[in-house]
């Protein structure tokens, strides 16, 4: 327990620990006066010696103990003796964030590992984690749009939220222009400066309320940027039928329209053929859309030399009480 404590304690003057050099000159001195003040006598027998040594005589060194512990408590109290508790203060103006992920079926296509939906789901919820000053939404489309999370700094929400999207919540399809038009409205009046947009599927706009280059107008209008990210290999990729069996189809990515999409937004069009390049993705979006952070650094100490210095009065008080009672020299 004690030697824990001495792990979490720092000293603002540790150049007065110099002073415990004069212990062994204390000792040396001690020990010379000692033998100074013992003498000679001659004796024909030593009989009279032979007794069993008193407990006086076995206490007779008890005040200079006290005295050497009286010192070494005086300068470790000298050296102040301190806790530090450290502190950050994060402050500064975060970004407003919509995660616009298509969950059709398609989605489950198995050239990612173990599917490109979960791999979506992976690396949205680790993106999430890191922006720690940021409001972050969730809209999900397949044959419509659905608003999963309104904006919110509560990551163990959006984290819970993106882990538990299942194909089959809303009908299937591929309504890009509805994921990106609801992301939008979710976002046109935050008044924060920079608000983006992350939109991923995999697949070929099939229809819906909102035409995909409508709603890339709308995002324009409201100066939205929007980074683009089509997910899936080349050639053909395994999809479930059912429970047991799979069947190959062809990966049909519109890059045309999403490269569209973000570079008349401001953003960047991605390709992710599998977990380690649509993880890639994902940072460096991070990287290009930091927020700005100032973090205040406080480091607080409490002053832990009290209980030295009452240590060191009580061992000067017992050897006082020794000295001049027990150990009384009468002249």
């Amino acid at each position: 327990m004690l030697y824990n404590w001495f792990q979490h304690i720092t000293f603002a003057w540790k150049w007065v620990f110099v002073l415990l050099a004069l212990l062994p000159l204390m000792i040396y001195w001690y020990l010379s006066k000692s033998d100074r003040q013992q003498g000679a006598i001659r004796v024909s027998s030593l009989a009279a010696f032979r007794k069993k040594n008193s407990w006086k005589t076995t206490l007779r060194h008890a005040p200079f103990v006290f005295r050497l512990l009286a010192i070494s408590c005086i300068i470790i109290a000298l050296a102040r003796p301190q806790t530090r508790n450290d502190e950050e203060l994060k402050s500064g103006q975060g970004i407003d964030i919509i995660l616009c992920l298509d969950v059709s079926g398609s989605m489950l296509a198995q050239d990612f590992t173990p599917n490109r939906m979960e791999a979506a789901k992976q690396v949205a919820a680790e993106f999430v984690a890191e922006r720690a000053t940021d409001r972050i939404g969730v809209v999900i489309f397949s044959g419509e749009g659905f608003t999963l999370v309104p904006l919110t700094t509560d990551q163990n929400v959006l984290q819970s939220q993106i882990y538990n999207i299942q194909r089959g919540a809303l009908e299937d399809g591929t309504a890009i222009g509805d994921g990106l038009g609801l992301s939008v409205e979710r976002l046109k009046d935050s008044k924060t400066k920079t608000r983006i947009i992350i939109l991923l599927t995999d697949g070929e706009d099939q229809g819906g309320r909102i035409d995909p280059l409508v709603a890339k107008e709308m995002a324009k209008a409201y100066g939205i940027r929007v980074y683009t990210i089509g997910v899936g290999s080349e050639g053909y990729a395994q999809v479930p039928v059912d429970g047991t069996t799979t069947r190959p189809q062809k990966v049909n990515i519109d890059e045309k329209l999403l490269r569209s999409i973000a570079d008349e937004t401001g953003g960047l069009y991605f390709r992710a053929r599998d977990n380690n390049s649509l993880k890639g993705i994902y940072n460096e979006i991070d990287k290009l859309e930091k927020s700005r952070i100032e973090i205040t650094a406080l480091k607080r100490y409490t002053e832990r030399f009290f209980p030295f210095a009452i240590a060191a009065f009580i061992f000067l008080l017992l050897e006082i009480a020794l000295k001049y009672t027990l150990f009384r020299k009468f002249p």
